[in-house]
């Protein structure tokens, strides 16, 4: 009779181990579906202010509580006015060199070099502005929705707008 229980036992902590087993392999087969190599000539890139332009990488920026990574080039000199966003917002340098400042108004003595492969948090609704040296590109990982708040949305050069006339010399 202990013999009959032992084998019972036994055999359903095999259907256990079997049946984990067939999960574990099907989490793997999905994994492996779900594999993507993103190159950077196909990427998408869109203008959204003088200078800059952005590129979804993966994920839905725009989704609530969804995961996304995306990229920002900014051509040499393009100030990114002081903004804030109301989720946590990580950034790393691939190319350039991006200037990072924590304030409520562009100040260019309050900027600290990140320079390739540097990495920045910031956490929701910390006001920050930027600007680039050389031709930069950041990539950005957060949570969405990505939102951008201007602090004085007067300073925002739409992607269109003319080039700033130069200062004469005196």
């Amino acid at each position: 009779m202990k013999k009959n229980q032992m084998g019972k036992a036994c055999a359903a902590l095999l259907g256990i181990v079997a049946l984990a087993m067939g999960a574990s392999s099907q989490e793997k087969k999905e994994s492996t579906e779900a594999h993507k190599i993103v190159h950077f000539g196909d990427l998408k890139w869109t203008p959204i202010i003088k200078g800059c332009d952005l590129a979804p990488v993966s994920g839905d920026f725009n989704a609530e509580g969804a995961p996304f990574v995306l990229r920002l080039r900014c051509a040499d000199g393009t100030k990114i006015p002081a903004h804030w966003h109301p989720t946590d917002e990580n950034v790393t340098v691939l190319k350039g060199t991006f200037l990072v400042g924590m304030g409520e108004t562009f100040d260019e003595s309050k900027l600290q070099t990140m320079n390739v492969g540097n990495f920045v948090s910031m956490p929701k609704e910390m006001r920050h502005f930027a600007m680039s040296k050389g031709e930069t590109i950041v990539q950005v990982h957060a949570t969405g929705p990505f939102k951008v708040n201007w602090v004085n949305p007067s300073e925002v050069q739409p992607p269109d707008a003319p080039a700033s006339p130069a200062k004469p010399k005196p």
